[in-house]
């Protein structure tokens, strides 16, 4: 299935849009309560890092935002956005004053190294489109950052100790096959211990360049 949006691909982010894809592991699909690309597309995943060479890199997409700003310079067929003079296509045909709402992409180079241990480096925000208002900005940026509920594997749950002090901590499988340590209380770790699956909020971050490429983050437990 490929689901399209409103992103229109101008001309100056084709150069660097061609290296924002690399290595994709398919998924088997996930139950979810909305509707997910992971039931039938291809995602990112930080395992997928570890079975590279070491410092073999996989970028994946990361963030998106939307920054507000006032059209400056008019420069040919370009435009200035203040504050930061930042030079883009004046696609739009603004004029010199007008407000203009950008959606702007951050993605993630995750790197092995040669302990097998995952890095994960930021890129700077980079503007991809200018919008007239800030509704069909926002409208754009909730299709790239899909919030949902699914169920996940749990691998299990740990106590560490420290000077006295006791923390516990579950790891759970995400569906893009990542997995993550989040710290959790007393009562979330005795109701975990009994379990093989629980119940997580998860934030999915499209490619805008190819939609059904997607990475997922946890945002929370929903149990």
């Amino acid at each position: 299935m490929t689901r399209r949006w409103g992103l229109s691909r101008k001309r100056g982010r084709a150069v660097w849009m061609a290296g924002a894809i690399s290595l994709m592991l398919v998924l088997a699909g996930c139950g979810s309560n909305y509707p997910s690309v992971f039931n039938n597309s291809a995602t990112y995943t930080v395992d997928s890092v570890s079975s590279k060479p070491a410092n073999e890199a996989v970028r994946v997409p990361w963030d998106y935002r939307i920054v507000e700003g006032t059209v400056g310079d008019l420069i040919g067929s370009d435009m200035t956005l203040l504050p930061n003079n930042e030079l883009m296509p004046n696609d739009g045909n603004y004029a010199t004053g007008d407000k203009a709402w950008i959606l702007q992409f951050m993605d993630a180079e995750l790197v092995t190294g040669a302990d097998e241990r995952n890095e994960i480096r930021l890129s700077a925000w980079r503007t991809i489109k200018s919008f007239k208002d800030e509704s069909t900005a926002k409208g754009d940026l909730e299709q790239l950052k899909v919030a949902i509920t699914t169920e996940v594997d749990l691998v299990g749950v740990y106590k560490t100790e420290y000077k006295g002090e006791t923390r516990n901590f579950a790891i759970v499988e995400l569906p893009s096959g990542n997995r993550i340590k989040q710290p959790i209380d007393d009562a979330r770790y005795t109701d975990f211990e009994k379990k093989k699956t629980v119940d997580v909020h998860l934030e999915e971050v499209h490619d805008f360049a190819d939609y059904d490429l997607a990475y997922a983050k946890f945002r929370g437990w929903a149990n």
